[in-house]
């Protein structure tokens, strides 16, 4: 039986490195760095060895590199970003973002 697409993005399979950050139980900070595995306008799947619960509150800070024309000098940009984890399987956690952001230039 063939599965019913029920995403209303279109998704891309992009591997981005970021930093995703929740609070424990406790309501410690924890901070674990991961990849994207695949990413659209309203939320991405990252893939983790963190447990993360449904509902878990979520901050990310995306890094991406951008080379413009044929310009040597490569320019990182974060995107910090907030959302919630929808889902959870073995390989990770599909975050849904917040529709609030900030684009920054990465100074490094």
């Amino acid at each position: 039986m063939a599965e019913i697409e029920r995403r209303k993005m279109e998704r891309f399979s992009l591997e981005v490195p970021a930093m995703l950050s929740i609070a424990d139980k406790s309501g410690q900070p924890m901070a674990f760095e991961v990849m994207t595995d695949n990413i659209c306008a309203g939320g991405a799947f990252f893939i983790t060895n963190a447990y993360m619960s449904v509902g878990t509150d979520v901050k990310m800070d995306l890094i991406l590199s951008l080379k413009a024309n044929n310009n040597i000098e490569e320019k990182k940009t974060r995107i910090d970003i907030t959302g919630r984890v929808i889902r959870t399987d073995e390989r990770g956690v599909a975050v849904c973002f917040d529709k609030k952001y900030n684009i920054s230039p990465l100074n490094g």
